[in-house]
């Protein structure tokens, strides 16, 4: 059986046919019609192989770099060609068969049992991180540009490694996946860090060391923070600090009540006028609060206001201010009946 070869380059190039045994020029009147006819078959069957390799290869060199992207995912090799009929007979070795499902989980297995994808790129040194990388049917790993530059400078599809033709290649994202991990490791870590060392920071604050040394240190960096508080207390006009906290507080209740007098409903004329009969029927000449008469004025002032609550009490205007002045609750209330109030000026 004659063997045939071929290899198809690019332009200005010609396509060798090696033949192991000479082909003869001439057929002898005695040779019979079967290997005439055989003959014929072998060159139409080598010519259409050669014809559809050069075809193959013209395509493949008009569009480079643009696989079929239905495949972009599933496998970084294009369709293998069909198969030619001088393949059919043997003539020619036929096509690599492409591994199946199973075959790529196996080969996947022993990169992942090899550590491939911890390790640097053999071509270009670096880690793989968050760049496409791909992974050969003989289970090396490369990042996906490193290959095609190899291929492309070696003028050869051979593995870097192993040195294997023919090989197939996926796509695959263990080096971004386990750099990914790396990253959430590292900033776990950092965390973990902070949080012990503000710990750390924390008890050196409120803690004493049990060395002699640094507990005197301790207690005298604390004697010294007292020291230095008080005396920012002495060169503080405390009057004046509480004066401003009164007045804070005062400004503080004058805007409750101002908002609860716009929440409650005010009373009408009338109502006010049965509260002041109501008032007038108890005969109550006497503050409550100062003990003093409501209608006595002090000789050289002004007389005193008479404050009437919705609660038919009266007292003066300046001790039922201090009392509210005075008063815990937010909202205060009467004196005598502890209820909630509205004033009227009489």
């Amino acid at each position: 059986m004659r063997r045939a070869g071929h290899v198809g380059r690019s332009r200005g190039q010609l396509l060798f046919i090696q033949w192991s045994a000479p082909i003869p020029l001439f057929i002898s009147a005695q040779g019979s019609k079967a290997a005439t006819r055989k003959l014929t078959i072998t060159a139409v069957a080598l010519q259409d192989h050669i014809s559809q390799t050069l075809r193959l290869h013209s395509l493949a060199a008009a569009r480079p770099g643009h696989p079929d992207p239905r495949q972009r995912w599933a496998s970084e090799d294009p369709a293998p060609p069909p198969v030619t009929l001088a393949q059919r007979l043997g003539l020619v070795d036929p096509p690599v068969r492409r591994l199946t499902g199973e075959e790529w989980v196996k080969v996947k297995s022993r990169s992942v049992h090899e550590g491939d994808s911890t390790q640097p790129c053999v071509i270009c040194r670096e880690e793989f991180r968050l760049q496409p990388q791909v992974l050969l049917s003989c289970s090396h790993v490369f990042h996906r540009a490193c290959l095609k530059s190899f291929e492309r400078f070696s003028g050869r599809k051979v593995c870097p490694m192993c040195r294997r033709e023919q090989y197939e290649t996926r796509a695959i994202h263990d080096g971004a996946r386990l750099y990914r991990e790396k990253c959430a490791v590292r900033i776990q870590a950092w965390w973990r860090g902070h949080v012990t060392r503000t710990w750390y920071k924390e008890v050196r604050r409120s803690v004493p060391p049990k060395n002699k040394e640094l507990r005197r240190r301790f207690f005298e960096a604390k004697f010294q923070e007292v020291n230095d508080s008080l005396v920012c207390s002495c060169d503080t006009d405390i009057e004046a600090f509480l004066s401003d906290i009164d007045r804070s507080l005062l400004s503080s209740r004058n805007l409750f009540r101002q908002l609860e007098a716009g929440h409650q409903s005010g009373l009408e004329t009338e109502d006010w006028e049965k509260i002041q009969e109501k008032a007038m029927q108890r005969e109550v000449k006497d503050c409550p609060i100062c003990m003093t008469p409501l209608y006595a004025s002090c000789p050289g002032s002004a007389p005193r206001q008479i404050l009437l609550l919705s609660c038919s009490h009266l007292f003066h205007h300046h001790c039922l201010e201090a009392f509210e002045l005075f008063c815990v609750e937010a909202w205060p209330t009467c004196p005598l009946c502890r209820s909630s109030y509205e004033k009227k000026v009489i």
